[in-house]
Formats: structure tokens, sequence, C-alpha cells
């Protein structure tokens, strides 16, 4: 084996790398060399991956239109003939969903890296469905309130779960862009919530009092889809490799190889493998120490990513339809039209920008766009308090905004999911998901509030204004924190950005790499291949396979063994 250099930068230093704990081996140890996660990375584009993405992405969909129907909603829940919630109230409602989202991605991140994605992506939309169901048939605020957290915990835990899935199901080459597409999906979520709200919540095709029921009752409807759909997804290969069950693993992997290639086509044999440990569980002491401890710069660069974004996308989102109402005088009951543009400009973000993630590179993308947002910010507040805009234009600022914000929110994401090993991955996406949305989420609109409110009344913008540089600064430091710690993971195996605790690293078929590197004359002897060292190093070592030993040594003890 040859010692790895650093592909990243902005990657822990070799002494910190040595500082990766390996988790306690069962009693009878045993170690497996399997090819799994290559096979899974060489796949061609399939309908198979076209399935994963729709079973698993929709969730973000759910989420846009929870969001959305529930914001309209608030006026409609406040009339008497409805339930009759003071302004109070209604904000308690949404704060229970957001708190319900947070627990739920930490209960079953945890619950999903010990048993499995399978059972977790089955189990939270089932939970989801359950108690939207049960909120078109409420009838007081604390019978809402507490559904509306249940809901959220079912949202929250498929957070966790959907997005390590779909990080270990789908191809390396293609992991950001589809990432980001699916991320953006919310947005489709949000303009499917407000076009339907036009229509349930109209008095002239539905009663005051059924209308809001049946919102509740559609997001059931499609919660019902999902598990349809999900029963024909597997568990994720890479999963069970951590947890000793190779042979499933191997098969699922050349189920999917089928259904990809075809019954009967011979596949690729790719020359990279990976030795698995059998393991014990990784306990609540261990994960901090891997977050914080033996990954800090990692940990770091998550948070500030994911409190950044939070702050910046909630702060506005949760306050625009007051500042069309207030400052422009829309109408309340057309301000969901205006949604409309925002929510495009949402989701044609990362569907156009997405793929450059995966061609450009992550850390020039996450910085390019953290920093457009915030300018665009910092230029479209000036034109607001200098009383510039009408409420066509500063829509429409709003959504050239989050064009850029809405890729580099899923990006955030990205990184989280992509930056941790394996048996802590959902987990460390559900922590980084609830201090950004705890920090971020819950004391923007708060602050915003405030702000907005004091403009009102002083009928002075600046106060609003102030708000949008606080946003635009914490997205400008997130942007500078990413050019010094971000990872370039474009086009790299999971297992190569970051090793699985239960992994020695990868393996290099030697043999095959050296006929690539000098031609296959001689394919059938190993014994025909006879080099020097020093032919050796002169004519292969600068395109020799790099890979990962047990221990970091130094550089100029390369060394490699043949045969």
């Amino acid at each position: 084996r040859a010692p790895k250099e650093s592909e990243h930068a902005g990657d822990e230093s070799p002494a910190e790398s040595t500082r990766v704990q390996r988790l306690p081996l069962l009693q009878n140890e045993q170690s497996v060399t399997t090819k799994v996660p290559a096979r899974l990375d060489q796949l061609p584009w399939s309908n198979w991956h076209v399935l994963v993405v729709i079973a698993l992405g929709v969730t973000w969909l759910l989420d846009g239109l929870e969001v959305t129907i529930v914001g309209v909603l608030g006026a409609v829940l406040q009339d008497p003939l409805t339930l009759n919630l003071s302004a109070f109230q209604i904000g308690l409602v949404g704060t229970s969903y957001i708190l319900g989202a947070v627990c739920g991605s930490l209960i079953f991140g945890f619950i999903s890296d010990r048993v499995g994605r399978k059972k977790m992506y089955m189990v939270t939309p089932s939970i989801y469905l359950s108690a939207t169901l049960l909120c078109a048939f409420t009838s007081s605020f604390w019978t809402l309130s507490l559904l509306r957290f249940v809901t959220g915990m079912g949202i929250g835990g498929e957070y966790a779960a959907m997005n390590s899935a779909i990080q270990e199901l789908i191809p390396a080459r293609v992991r950001g862009s589809v990432s980001l597409l699916i991320n953006g999906s919310f947005w489709l979520g949000a303009a499917a919530g407000a076009g339907i709200s036009l229509v349930l919540l109209n008095p002239v095709f539905f009663p005051i009092d059924w209308g809001w029921r049946l919102s509740f009752g559609l997001g059931a409807v499609l919660g019902i889809i999902i598990l349809v759909l999900r029963r024909y997804l597997p568990e994720s290969p890479r999963w069970l490799l951590t947890h000793g069950r190779v042979a499933e693993a191997e098969a699922i992997v050349k189920e999917i190889e089928t259904q990809v290639y075809g019954p009967g086509v011979a596949v690729p044999e790719p020359d990279r493998s990976l030795v698995i440990h059998q393991r014990t569980d990784v306990s609540i002491r261990e994960i901090a120490s891997l977050l914080f401890v033996t990954y800090p710069k990692r940990a770091f660069l998550g948070l500030v990513l994911m409190v950044a974004q939070a702050f910046f996308y909630n702060a506005i989102f949760f306050t625009y339809a007051a500042v069309l109402h207030i400052f422009y005088g829309v109408p309340q009951d057309v301000v969901g039209l205006y949604l409309l543009p925002f929510a495009v400009g949402n989701f044609l973000g990362p569907v156009i920008l997405g793929p450059l993630f995966d061609r450009w590179g992550r850390k020039l993308m996450i910085c390019s766009t953290y920093t457009l947002s915030a300018v665009l910010l910092l230029v479209s507040g000036q034109l607001f308090i200098e009383g510039k805009l009408t409420a066509v234009t500063q829509t429409m600022m709003w959504s050239l905004i989050f064009f850029f914000s809405s890729p580099a929110a899923s990006a955030a994401y990205l990184t989280v999911s992509e930056i941790f090993p394996m048996e802590i991955r959902a987990l460390a996406i559900a922590v980084f998901y609830s201090i950004g949305t705890g920090i971020g989420g819950l004391s923007g609109p708060s602050l915003f509030g405030i702000l907005l409110e004091r403009s009102q009344e002083d009928k002075d913008p600046n106060h609003l204004n102030t708000g949008y540089i606080v946003g635009s600064s914490l997205m400008i430091f997130a942007a500078v924190v990413e050019a010094f710690l971000g990872i370039n993971a474009e086009g790299k195996s999971l297992e190569d950005i970051a090793q699985p605790l239960s992994s020695d690293g990868i393996v290099v078929d030697h043999l095959k790499s050296v006929q690539e590197t000098f031609g296959s004359d001689h394919e059938d002897s190993e014994d025909d291949f006879v080099l020097s060292a020093r032919d050796f190093e002169q004519q292969a070592w600068s395109n020799a396979p790099r890979v990962k030993p047990n221990k970091v040594v130094p550089s100029e003890e390369k060394s490699v063994v043949i045969g």
C-alpha cells in the first residue's frame, strides 16, 4: 500500500487524521474485502436511480407543502367558524412543528444508524401520514399543537434517514447535483401548497370549516403514495456492510446491477475494494467524540453552513407576506400568488446550478452561492429603504436572491451528509440540522418579527434592513469558512471522503492498475511484471493508485507492494 496524499484543502492534518477512533471489534473479529461501494459508484444513471430520487426525495416536497399550507391557514384558523385561534396560538402551532422536526431528526437519526435506513424511511412517513390525517379532525388548539409536533417528528426523521440513503445509493459522480435537486423540490411543494390553498380555502368551492381540513387530508394522501413507492427500495448496501451483513449487501447490489445493466450482461469489475471489520454499535459518547474531537474542522464547517442558511432562509421566508402587505399594500388574500415566482426561483437554482457542484467543485460553488446571496440581499435591502421597489420588483429581487441561496442551503445539507463516517451519517445530519434550525431557524423569524414590528410602528424600513444586513453577514462568514475548511468531495466515493470506522481503507488491485499503466500484454502472468524499485519509482509512481494505509507515514517513505 502507498500513503494517500491529501487531496482536500481544508482537510484535517495527518496528525489529526490519526486520531480517528476505531470502534470496539466483536470478540471473534472477522474482516472481509468487498467491492460493493465501488460497484454502486460505477453504475450508469438508470430508471432505478429515478425511482430512488422520487421515492426518497418527495420528503422535501411534503415539507414545502406542509409549511406553506399551514402558513396560509393562519388567517383561516383565527376565524370563529373554525378553531378561533389567536395570532399567538398560530405562532405556537408553527413552533410545535419545528420543535417536532428537531426532536424527530435526532431520535430517528440515531435509530437509523443502528437499525438501518429502510426501516426508518418506512416508519417516518407513516408517522407523518397518521399525524397529518388526524390534524384534519382536530377541534382545539392543544390537540392541533400536539399533532403538529408529531407531524414535525415524522418530517425531521425523514431528513436524517432519507438524506443518508440518498448519499449511499447515488453514484459519486452525480451525488451533488441529485442531492441539490431533491432538496430544491421543497419549493415544488411550496408552490403546490400556494396553488391548492387558493382552491381549498376559497369559500366559493368549500365551506370555511371544511377547506382547512381537506388541506391536511391532502398531505396524508401523498404520504400513502410515498409508502407504496418505497416498498420497492432496498436497504442501503453500505449500511449493511458496516453491520457485518456482507452477503445481503452483495446480493442487493447484484440485483441492482441486473436492473440497471439488464439480465445476463457482463458487469465491469472495479479495481477498488474496501476492507471491513465486524464491530459493535457506536455509543453516544463516541459519536460526540468523533464529531467534535476527531473531526472538529468538519464539525465547525457544517455548523456554520447550516446556521447561516437557516437564519437567512427562514428570516425572509416567514416575513415575506407581512412585508408585501405592510409596505406594498398587497391584500392578504392574494399574497399567496406572489409565492409562485418566489418558489420558481428557489427550484430553478438547484436545477440549473446543481450540476456545477459536481463539475466545478463543492468549494467553489458553495463559496460563490453564499456570497452572491449575501450581496444581492444587501442590494435589495438598500433599494427597499430608498423606496425604489414595488411589490413586483421586490418579489423579483427575492426570486433572484434565492436562485443562488437555494442551492447554497441545499449544499449545506449535502456537506454534512458527505463528510462524516458511514456509521454516524444519519445522526450527523440530524445533529447539524437540529443545531442549525434551533439557532438560525428559530432566532431568524423571531428577530425579524421584532424588526418588522418596529419598522411598522416607526414607518421606517431601516429596522428591517438591519436584519437583512445580519443575514448577509452570516452568509459571507460562511463563505469564508468554506474557503478555508471546505472539502472537495465532488466525484469521490463516500469512503474516500470519510473512511468508515470499521474499515482499514481502500485496497487497489495492483496487478490491474499496473496493467493499465504499462499495458496488458502480459495479463496472464504476474511473474512477467518484474520492475526494479527505481524503474517503478520513475515510471509509475505519479500515476499509481493512492490508497490510505493503516497509519500515516512520512511522504518520503513511499512504497508499493506488487504481486
